[in-house]
Parts: structure tokens; C-alpha cells; sequence
């Protein structure tokens, strides 16, 4: 029976919420377009900097950006006359990353899109990177797959995490705590741990390169920092109004998130550490 293209497009979307990885997108969709988290953004500005050069990106080079988020990344590509396409699950955050472009006086193509399953055709890139962003991909090995697609053999990849025993990394898994991803979701943090990573990437690529920087977010105190992640980032606004109902629990959850954040708050910033990873695809 011909259900015909309308009915088929609604058949297909069911099936992929039926499915537990992509209705976790979905709620990853959801959660990023909480809040504002463009307002905090500006703090990941100087990685995005970091990261550009690190990647050794040049002038003509055509360029992915894989969990663009707000564009930092893209822009910052594009300003150095790299050719940039930019992809993110969530519309809400492109809406910001247009707006910084056009600020910048810049061009880059925006894509809503999904890194498990890239709308690109194979070896299309002389360069993928991702600022803190392909490390929420529910399935690694998905992710690897795909980045490695459309990326040129002798093409550079490189991307930013945080470290499992920093504190982002550490914050990941208290979040898993009080609000525990679906069975089989890998934990962001562990794209941090360069075994991990080096694991990951393979035989299917060569010349592994780690370094380490720190990131600071101006913060008077580890309350202010807390404050300002629930009301703007949406992981920890999600697990806030989720536990607003139960009143011990969501104490229970900013004190151990406050415990956490405390030995990071010197001189008024957090200091974040990073790590930043560079590979070139064989």
C-alpha cells in the first residue's frame, strides 16, 4: 500500500522516536534551546580562537563544524577566509549563530543537523572540528564514523572537551546522577580522556596530537557560577526544574554542585581546563 510521501514522512519520524538514541536527541534539542545560552557563550570565545589555530586551519580551507552551537567556532573560521559550514541539532542556537555572523561580517552555511548523521557527501572537508559539541552524541563510534566520512583523506580533525577529572567533566557526571541518560548513551566527559579518544579515533587516523589550556568565567563566587549555569545553560536548568518538585533533592544537588565548583573559584573566575585533540584522517 502507497501511503504516499506525507504519510511515509510521518512514518519515518515516528520510527526515529521510537528509537531510544534519536528521541535522546530530541530531548537534547529541547534542553539546548532552554534558557539563553547565547548569554554565556561569549565565556568559550577565546577556545574557539584556541581551537582554529590549533587546527591549523588556513585561508581557502573548507571547513565543518561539527555542534556549532552559537557559531563561535564558525565565525572565527570564516573571518580567517576559511569556507565554513556549520551544523547543530538545535535551530534555536543557529538563530544566535546567524545573528554573530552577520555582526562579524561574515558568511557561513548553517545547517540543522545531526552529527550521527551528517548531510554531507564523503571526503568533503579539508578540516572537522567541534568546540565541546560532538561529544554529546549519544554513540561515539557513530560520531567518529561520520566526521571521518566527509573528511578528505590527509584532512585534519579537531575538537575540544573537557577532561573527566576537571570540573565540567565532573559536573557531567553528577548531572547523570540526578538526571541518568537512557541505557548505552556514553557520558560526554570521557572524550576528555586522551586513551579514551585515542581508542575511538583508531587506525583511521594518524599523528594524535593532545595539548591541554584553561578557559576562565568571571564568577564573584561558586554560587554565582551555579546560579548562572540554571538559569542559562540548559543541561543544569533541565535537572533545576526538574527537581523543583522535590525540594531535598534539588538542595542535595546544588550542594554537591557547589562542593565540586569551590576548589575551581580563585580571584574571582572558574577555571575551566580543556583539552584539545588534532588528528589527520590516513
Amino acid at each position: 500500500m502507497n501511503l504516499g510521501p506525507a504519510a511515509a514522512l510521518v512514518t519515518m519520524t515516528l520510527s526515529r522516536l521510537e528509537d531510544p538514541y534519536e528521541a535522546f536527541k530530541a530531548r537534547q534539542r529541547e534542553t539546548w534551546a532552554m534558557g539563553s545560552f547565547a548569554d554565556i557563550a561569549t565565556f568559550t570565545t577565546p577556545v574557539a580562537g584556541r581551537l582554529v589555530r590549533f587546527a591549523g586551519l588556513q585561508e581557502g580551507d573548507r571547513v565543518l563544524d561539527v555542534g556549532t552551537g552559537t557559531g563561535v567556532v564558525a565565525v572565527t573560521a570564516a573571518r580567517q577566509g576559511c569556507d565554513v559550514v556549520a551544523l547543530d541539532l538545535t535551530p534555536e542556537l543557529l538563530e544566535h549563530a546567524r545573528e554573530n555572523a552577520a555582526v562579524a561580517g561574515v558568511e557561513v552555511r548553517w545547517d540543522v543537523g545531526d552529527v550521527e548523521r551528517l548531510p554531507h557527501g564523503d571526503s568533503s572537508f579539508d578540516a572537522v572540528v567541534s568546540q565541546f559539541g560532538h561529544m554529546f552524541a549519544p554513540r561515539p563510534d557513530v560520531a567518529v564514523a561520520e566526521m571521518l566520512r566527509v573528511l578528505r583523506p590527509g584532512g585534519t580533525l579537531a575538537f575540544a572537551t573537557w577532561p573527566p577529572e576537571q570540573l565540567i567533566g565532573r559536573q557531567f557526571r553528577l548531572l547523570g546522577q540526578y538526571l541518568p541518560p537512557p541505557p548505552g548513551v556514553a557520558s560526554p566527559d570521557l572524550w576528555g580522556d586522551p586513551r579514551v579518544v585515542q581508542e575511538r579515533l583508531g587506525e583511521a587516523v594518524r599523528d594524535v596530537h593532545f595539548e591541554r589550556d584553561r578557559m576562565v568565567w568571571q564568577a564573584l563566587s561558586p554560587e554565582h557560577f551555579l546560579a548562572l549555569q540554571e538559569a542559562k545553560a540548559g543541561p543544569f536548568l533541565r535537572v533545576a526544574s526538574t527537581l523543583a518538585s522535590d525540594p531535598a533533592r534539588l538542595a542535595a544537588f546544588r550542594a554537591e554542585a557547589l562542593a565540586l565548583a569551590a576548589p575551581y573559584h580563585q580571584d574571582n573566575v572558574m577555571q575551566l581546563e580543556y583539552l584539545l585533540t588534532r588528528a589527520t584522517k590516513r
